[in-house]
């Protein structure tokens, strides 16, 4: 798959319908939907990741856009010059500015570098680890153009290693393959050592989930590590540990990880050991609700709770069910929680929104008989921007009860 690199004069011309809202797209919304343009038979035809120039209903320039016929988001605004050229200078001018950025909040090269659209690169995922990036191009321009975005990755970072990650619901929608690989210098041979919140993570960059570590929930860590002090924590849906480690590492006195992957809670015992703080970790493979449930049998009792699980409510036809997984997980979590401790509540689902999901969260609470003041509403670090014209790219949120 190929994209042209040329001037906008050579490019395609695609235009939106008299519905569409044109308002909305000039003043940053990011997206046209396929029922928002007009779909000749040339338009159509376009392969994906073609770059073309659009057109409002009265044939005037709004900027230039990636387009996938194929895709409900048919287009995506790269950039609102339409004569824009997108080659590796546009590419080192994005990367430098979110690099900056990410310089000014962080002492060590441990981050999310490019957030999609709200870093101006729509689809684009990139998470830094040290010397190697890890690139999700998640949209069939970005897929198309990865040597330009690789080597304006290492001309700004100075990086040696890139991999890409092909993983995820976002490429199978795009009509984007699923298959992983090392784009610049090599993968590395073990997981790596991540510091981050005074722990220390082990993330596998080729065969963990998304690209080996999830740093958005950095600032929630640390707010549950605050509240875990001489505490007993309970983190279900650990992964590779990553509230339960932080709380170790700010002084609780145990932590129980809970995942369904064996492989998780191998690096997350690893990541223990690497902070000298095995004899207080201990792990529990097994599905999260049955694992709570036995837990209540054994009358297992926590100071912190903390439930983070994958996105139950991927998308609007899933809502319903979503609401009622995170209603159940936290009837179930919240008898484990000691009197006057803490429940933690995490959705990442776009489709739950910030009202919905504390509802939910809420009954489930009621309905196992605890009451509850809710203490902070968490949200991703900053290293995970959000677009304000773009309501999915505020997912995250975690809630933080005293019951």
């Amino acid at each position: 798959m190929t994209a042209p690199l040329s001037s906008s004069a050579s490019l395609p011309v695609v235009r939106l319908l008299p519905k569409a809202n044109a308002r909305a797209i000039r003043h940053g919304f990011p997206w046209v939907y396929a029922n928002e343009m007009v779909l000749d038979r040339r338009t159509k035809k376009l392969a994906p990741g073609t770059l073309a120039r659009l057109e409002d209903d009265a044939r005037q320039p709004m900027g230039l856009v990636s387009i996938n016929p194929t895709s409900k988001i048919i287009a995506r605004m790269l950039d609102q010059n339409p004569e824009a050229v997108i080659d590796q200078a546009w590419f080192e001018a994005h990367i430098a500015r979110a690099l900056a950025l990410r310089s000014q909040l962080f002492d060590a090269p441990y981050y999310r570098l490019i957030h999609a659209e709200a870093d101006g690169l729509p689809g684009v995922i990139i998470d830094r680890f040290g010397d190697t990036c890890v690139v999700q191009p998640n949209a069939a321009w970005a897929d198309a153009l990865l040597d330009p975005l690789c080597a304006a990755l290492t001309a700004v970072t100075g990086i040696t290693n890139i991999l890409k990650n092909a993983g995820g619901r976002t490429r199978t929608l795009e009509g984007l393959d699923d298959v992983s690989a090392v784009l610049r210098g090599a993968a590395p041979d073990a997981a790596l050592p991540v510091p981050m919140n005074g722990a220390t993570y082990m993330a596998d960059l080729t065969g963990g989930q998304k690209t080996g570590l999830f740093y958005d929930q950095r600032p929630n860590h640390a707010f549950a590590a605050n509240l875990s002090k001489d505490a007993r924590v309970l983190d279900v849906f650990s992964h590779v540990g990553g509230f339960s480690l932080a709380a170790l590492a700010n002084g609780a006195t145990s932590a129980l990880a809970v995942d369904g992957s064996a492989p998780a809670l191998e690096l997350a015992e690893a990541g223990a050991k690497a902070m000298g703080m095995q004899d207080k970790f201990t792990t529990r493979q097994g599905d999260a609700f049955d694992t709570l449930a036995a837990l209540r049998g054994e009358a297992a009792q926590f100071d912190v709770v903390i439930c983070d699980p994958p996105a139950f409510a991927p998308s609007r036809n899933a809502l319903e069910a979503g609401l009622r997984a995170y209603e159940k997980i936290a009837r179930l979590a919240a008898p484990l929680v000691a009197e006057n401790g803490i429940l933690a509540l995490c959705s990442c689902s776009h489709a739950a929104d910030l009202a919905q999901f504390r509802n939910a969260s809420v009954r489930g609470i009621g309905r196992a008989g605890r009451r509850a003041i809710m203490l902070h509403t968490g949200f991703a670090g900053p290293d995970h921007p959000q677009l304000p014209q773009l309501a999915e790219s505020g997912y995250l949120k975690s809630l933080f009860f005293r019951l």
